[in-house]
C-alpha cells in the first residue's frame, strides 16, 4: 500500500464510540493519514454524523460501508494499512460477530500490516476463571484473538485496564453516577487491592504509538504506568485530599457484592463481576511485566495523566 512516508494509512472502525473517538483524535494527532469507517445505517443519527464531520474537518478520510455488506468493508480495508477496531462488545455479542467478519475481509485483503482488536481493558487471556456473565465477554474477545492468528493477520493487542471516564468518577463505585461522590464512598474489601486507572486518550494514543513499532508486532501490550497503579482507598485519598475533607467509608465484602447481582439487568451484572477480579482479586497487578510489554516505558515519551490530573477537573 501507499504510504505517507513511514507512517501508517489508519483505518478505525467505530470511531464514533468512546473508544474509538478517542483512537481517531489520536491518530490524527500522532499525523497518520487517518479513515474512519462511517457506517451507513448510521445516517440518521445527528451525533454521530456530526462527530464524523468534526473527523472531517480535522482531516481524517470517512468511508462508507456496511457490515451487512463485505465488498464495501473490503474496499475500505484496500484504503489502508493499518487497521483498529473500536466495535462494541456487548451482551449481545454484536461487536464480536462483527469483528469476526472484520478478520474475514482484512485476510481477504491480504496486505494489513496490522490489526488491532477492540479490547483495551482486561486481558482476555488472563481471564479463564472469570466469574459469569462477564466471562463470555472475555471468551468472545479470547475467540476473536485466535481467529486473527489462524488466519495469519499481524496483529497488537492492547490492555488498556479500567478507564478513567467510567471508574475514577465514581472513585472505582458503580452505579451511583460518573462524577466523585462527596460525602461517602463504599470500599471493595479493604479497598487495598491495586487495580490500574488510566485516562482513555492516554489509552488511544499508545494504542498509535504501538501501530509501526515493530517492538509490538505480534505481541500484547499493556497500559500499566507506575504512578496509576493504585488501590481504591489511594485514589479516595487523592480525591479527599483535593476537596479537602474525609469522606465517610463503609465496606462491602466479595460475598454481599456478588448479592447485589439478584435481579439485575445482565450488563450491570457483567459490571458486577468484573469488580470482584479487578478490586478483590487483583487482577490487573498480579503479574509481572517486562519493559517491552509496558506501554508507558516503551514509550517514555508519551506524558500520561496521572490520577490526581484526572481528578482535578471533578473539583
Amino acid at each position: 500500500m501507499a504510504k505517507a512516508g513511514n507512517i501508517s494509512r489508519v483505518l478505525i472502525v467505530g470511531g464514533t464510540g468512546h473508544m474509538g473517538r478517542r483512537l481517531v483524535w489520536a491518530s490524527l494527532t500522532l499525523g497518520h493519514p487517518t479513515y474512519v469507517l462511517f457506517r451507513e445505517e448510521n445516517v440518521n443519527d445527528i451525533e454521530k454524523v456530526e462527530m464524523l464531520l468534526d473527523f472531517k474537518k480535522a482531516g481524517a478520510h470517512l468511508l462508507p460501508a456496511s457490515f451487512h455488506d463485505p465488498q464495501t468493508l473490503l474496499q475500505a480495508v484496500k484504503e489502508v494499512d493499518v487497521v483498529i477496531s473500536a466495535v462494541a462488545g456487548n451482551h449481545l455479542r454484536d461487536g464480536i460477530l462483527e469483528q469476526l467478519k472484520l478478520i474475514e475481509v482484512i485476510k481477504e485483503a491480504g496486505h494489513i500490516k496490522r490489526f488491532i482488536p477492540s479490547e483495551f481493558g482486561m486481558d482476555p487471556d488472563r481471564m479463564a476463571d472469570a466469574l459469569p456473565p462477564g466471562n463470555q465477554l472475555f471468551k468472545d474477545k479470547s475467540k476473536v484473538r485466535r481467529a486473527i492468528e489462524e488466519a495469519g493477520i499481524p496483529y497488537t493487542y492492547v490492555s488498556g485496564n479500567c478507564y478513567a471516564g467510567y471508574f475514577l468518577g465514581g472513585l472505582g463505585q458503580i452505579g451511583p453516577g460518573l462524577i466523585p461522590p462527596p460525602h461517602h464512598i463504599t470500599l471493595f474489601g479493604d479497598g487495598k487491592i491495586k487495580a490500574v486507572w488510566n485516562d482513555e486518550m492516554d489509552i488511544a494514543t499508545y494504542v498509535l504509538k504501538a501501530v509501526d513499532d515493530p517492538r509490538t508486532l505480534n505481541k500484547a501490550i499493556f497500559v500499566r504506568p507506575p504512578a496509576n497503579i493504585l488501590s481504591q482507598k489511594e485514589v479516595v485519598q487523592i480525591w479527599e485530599k483535593l476537596i479537602g475533607h474525609e469522606l465517610h467509608k463503609s465496606h462491602i465484602s466479595a460475598e454481599d457484592w456478588l448479592k447485589t447481582m439478584e435481579g439485575k439487568p445482565v450488563g450491570f451484572q457483567i459490571a458486577i463481576s468484573h469488580n470482584i477480579h479487578l478490586f478483590y482479586e487483583g487482577c490487573l497487578a498480579n503479574f509481572e511485566l517486562s519493559d517491552e510489554e509496558e506501554a508507558s516505558k516503551l514509550y517514555p515519551d508519551v506524558k500520561y495523566t496521572t490520577v490526581e490530573e484526572y481528578l482535578k477537573r471533578y473539583v
